[in-house]
C-alpha cells in the first residue's frame, strides 16, 4: 500500500488528458433511463494494448479491436451495453467497423485509432441508425468528469459500477492509472474476462505495458469464477497516453516494477469487485492454496475448487462440507501429495481448520457455520509441498443466479 496512493471516487478520468462520457441511447430493451453508451477519450494518441477473448466465437468488436490496435496506437474506446453484437456475421463485424467510425467522425480522429465493444445479448443485429445517435450523443456529452457515467453505461447485470484509480511515483512524477470494468455473469475467463478498461498518463514502451498486462491478467482476472462461462466479448485494454511526463519507462527496471505493482493492484481490485458482484452472490469467495510444488499446479487446484458448483453451493448454504473442497483439489489435475493437504475455513480474524493431512477433523460445526455466514470467505488450502501459491475469486451459486438468467433476455 505505501508504494501508491489510492485516489479517493477515482475513475478513467483521474490520469491526465482523459474524458469520458456515459449515456443513455436507447441500446437496451424497454429502457429509457439507463446509460448504455459510453466513450472513454484520450486528448492525444495512447500508446495501447490488450488482451481478448479465446472463445472461438468471438464477438465482432473484438475481431474489429484486435485489427485496430495491431500498430499498438488508440485514441478512443467505444462501448455498447445491452447488445453484445456477437454471432452476428458479416453485418455484425461492419457494424462493429461503423461504431469505430461514428466515434472518429465525430472526434476528428483516424477510425483506426479507436477501440469497439460491446456487451449483452448474443445473437442479435445492432439498430445502427440508433447507435449513431447515440455515439453522437455521448461524444458531445465528453468530459474530465465523466468517468463514473461511462462505467454505469458498461453495466449488464453488474448491480454496481466497478471502478478505481491510483497514482504511482516514477522517479519523482506522480502517475496515475484509472480503470473501469463490467462483468457480473458469464464470468469464466480465458485470457481477461467481461469488460475493463485502463487508463494511465504514464510514458511506457508499448511493448513492456503489453508484458505487464498479460502477465498480470494470468494472475488476476484469469483467476475469476462466477459461473464456467466464458464471454464471446471479453477484452482488457490498456491506453497509456504518457501526459504524467515522466521519464519513458524503457526498461524491466525499478521503474517498471513501480508501474507494474500499479496496475496489478488496479486489475486485481476489479477481480475482487466483479467476484464480489457476480449475479445473485450473497458472498465473496475466495481460495488461497499455499505452499504448493509449483505455480502452475496451485493455479489449477484454486480455479478448480472456485469454479466448483458443489463448493459454491455449500458457501451459500453455510455448509461446512470440506470434502466437496478436498474433492475439486483431488480432481485438479494438479500433482501433488494427497496425505499432506490442510483446509482452513477463514472470515476476517476467524478460522477453524476442518481437514489436516488429506482428511477430516472434529471441529466446531457452530464456529464453522458463523463463518460461512459472513458475506466474504476464505478457503485457505495448504499443500505443504512446496513454496508455491495462488488465489482465485468467486462467489457463491444462489437461487437468484438461476432467476437472472432464466429471463435474461426478457
Amino acid at each position: 500500500m505505501d508504494k501508491f496512493k489510492i485516489i479517493d471516487k477515482g475513475n478513467v478520468c483521474t490520469p491526465k488528458g482523459f474524458r469520458a462520457s456515459g449515456v443513455n441511447g436507447g441500446i437496451k430493451k424497454n429502457n429509457t433511463t439507463k446509460k448504455d453508451v459510453a466513450l472513454i477519450v484520450s486528448d492525444k494518441p495512447s500508446r495501447a494494448a490488450g488482451t481478448y477473448t479465446l472463445n472461438r466465437y468471438a464477438a465482432a468488436p473484438v475481431t474489429v479491436t484486435k485489427e485496430y490496435i495491431k500498430d499498438g496506437i488508440l485514441q478512443a474506446v467505444v462501448v455498447n451495453s445491452g447488445n453484445a453484437n456477437a454471432c452476428t456475421g458479416e453485418k455484425g463485424y461492419l457494424d462493429a467497423k461503423q461504431m469505430a467510425a461514428i466515434t472518429a467522425q465525430n472526434l476528428n480522429l483516424k477510425e483506426q485509432d479507436v477501440a469497439v465493444a460491446s456487451t449483452g445479448v448474443i445473437g442479435v443485429n445492432l439498430d445502427m441508425e440508433v447507435m449513431g445517435k447515440a455515439i453522437i450523443k455521448a461524444a458531445s456529452s465528453l468530459s474530465y468528469e465523466g468517468g463514473h457515467d461511462a462505467a454505469e453505461a458498461i453495466m449488464t447485470t453488474d448491480t454496481c459500477s466497478k471502478e478505481i484509480a491510483i497514482e504511482v511515483d516514477i522517479n519523482g512524477t506522480p502517475v496515475k492509472i484509472g480503470g473501469m470494468a463490467k462483468g457480473s455473469g458469464m464470468i469464466h475467463p480465458n485470457m481477461a474476462t467481461m469488460l475493463c478498461f485502463v487508463t494511465t498518463d504514464a510514458f511506457i514502451d508499448q511493448k513492456l505495458m503489453h508484458t505487464a498486462l498479460k502477465e498480470i491478467i494470468d494472475d488476476t482476472f484469469n483467476m475469476v469464477t462466477v459461473d464456467g462461462d466464458t464471454s464471446t466479448n471479453d477484452m482488457a485494454v490498456v491506453l497509456a497516453n504518457g501526459m504524467a511526463g515522466n521519464k519513458e519507462i524503457r526498461d524491466i527496471d525499478d521503474n517498471y516494477k513501480k508501474f507494474y505493482d500499479g496496475l496489478y493492484y488496479v486489475l486485481e481490485a476489479l477481480s475482487i469487485m466483479i467476484a464480489k458482484d457476480g449475479e445473485g452472490a450473497s458472498k465473496l469467495f475466495t481460495v488461497n492454496v499455499l505452499n504448493c510444488t509449483t505455480k502452475k499446479d496451485a493455479k489449477k487446484i484454486a480455479k478448480s475448487v472456485i469454479q466448483s458448483s458443489l463448493v459454491k453451493t455449500a458457501i451459500f448454504g453455510e455448509d461446512a462440507n470440506w470434502g466437496r473442497i478436498i474433492a475439486a483439489v483431488g480432481y485438479s489435475e494438479a500433482q501433488f501429495d494427497e496425505t499432506k493437504v490442510d483446509i482452513y475455513l477463514k472470515s476476517g480474524s476467524m478460522s477453524i481448520k476442518v481437514a489436516e493431512n488429506g482428511a477430516g477433523l472434529v471441529f466446531d460445526e457452530v464456529m464453522a457455520k458463523e463463518i460461512l455466514s459472513k458475506r466474504q470467505v476464505e478457503a485457505v488450502i495448504d499443500m505443504k509441498d512446496g513454496t508455491n501459491s495462488a488465489t482465485a475469486w468467486g462467489c457463491d451459486l444462489t437461487y437468484d443466479y438461476v432467476k437472472i438468467n432464466a429471463d435474461y433476455r426478457s
